[in-house]
């Protein structure tokens, strides 16, 4: 999901298209947060990794 963040921010800021900039930041910030509870050993939604 951070992957995908991150390729949606560069093809979004690249192309000048702002929705995908937009969903490239949501998804970041929901990768980033389910890496670190998923990372503190914290079962999120019945998984305790998330690859």
């Amino acid at each position: 999901m951070i992957v995908l963040g991150i390729i949606l921010l560069i093809i979004g800021f690249l192309v000048n298209i702002p929705i995908l900039w937009t969903i490239g930041v949501v998804l970041l910030v929901i990768g980033l947060i389910l890496f670190v509870l998923g990372s503190t050993g914290r079962a999120v939604g019945g998984r305790r990794h998330y690859y």
